[in-house]
């Protein structure tokens, strides 16, 4: 009966284990994957009661397909793992252990606050996208146009001013610079989003689920301005607010 008196390293161990598992429920709730997690966990469970109990056949039939069931999680559960690995690598603890961070790069926040009002009362649509820790050039080079230009209000409204060829792509800014444009985003899964929330809105929502970027969304239906940022959405802004928010938001990053 010794399995019945745990030490400090057992109390440790289904500790970890279960923070790990909490973690994850995190990252998957509100996705589709939740209910995949939930018939693993099913399957996980039957393994270890073979285990125990010693059922020959169903330990037999648990193994014959690990392997198989191993491979297809991972194509099955690849954003989800990629998301998992974003949010380790973005927090300021563990990049300040192996990486010495860049010098803050200055925002011209109020340049893209009167471009993004400017184009909701001509009745356009837009995203911005502000990159923070988290590089986004892949996304650039993967579908879009490189661009390197000083970040300004005509510029932003040029870009993004039918027919011109870039108008229904994103916008990306690093610091001063505007990096690319017509980019195509990732668009986000989540159930949880309103329905009347169109094809702009999920792709701002996207790269936020995937970086910690934040996404400035006109809406030309809604004529609303709203920010994107780790996969939901803040209300309606100002002027007043959006320049608020965006400052305090880079200066936390500034200081951080």
């Amino acid at each position: 009966m010794e399995f019945l008196k745990p030490g400090l390293n057992d109390i440790l161990d289904i500790f970890i284990v279960a923070f790990i598992f909490y973690q994850i429920l995190k990252l998957f709730r509100g996705t589709r994957a939740t209910y995949m997690l939930w018939g693993i966990l099913v399957i996980v469970f039957f393994a270890l009661l073979a285990q125990f109990l010693n059922m020959e056949a169903l330990k037999w039939l648990i193994s014959a397909v690990e392997t198989i069931a191993l491979i297809a999680l991972i194509v099955v559960f690849q954003p989800e793992i990629r998301k998992a690995l974003m949010e380790l690598g973005k927090n300021p603890r563990i990049r300040a252990f192996f990486f010495k961070e860049e010098a803050f790069r200055q925002v011209p926040v109020d340049e893209i606050v009167k471009a993004v009002f400017d184009l909701r009362e001509h009745g356009l649509g837009a995203i911005v996208v502000i990159e923070r820790a988290v590089g986004l050039r892949d996304y650039v080079e993967d579908a879009g146009v490189e661009i390197d230009a000083k970040v300004s209000a005509p510029l932003i409204m040029a870009i993004f001013t039918p027919p011109g060829p870039l108008h229904d792509g994103a916008l990306i800014v690093r610091g001063e610079r505007i990096i690319g444009a017509g980019v195509v985003l990732p668009l986000s899964d989540n159930p949880e989003l309103d329905p009347s929330f169109g094809t702009r809105h999920r792709a701002a929502l996207g790269i936020t689920e995937l970086s910690d970027a934040l996404a400035i969304v006109v809406s030309e239906e809604r004529k609303s301005v709203r920010v994107a940022y780790q996969g939901s959405f803040t209300p309606p802004h100002t002027r007043d607010s959006l320049r608020k928010f965006l400052n305090e938001m880079l200066r936390g990053e500034e200081g951080a």
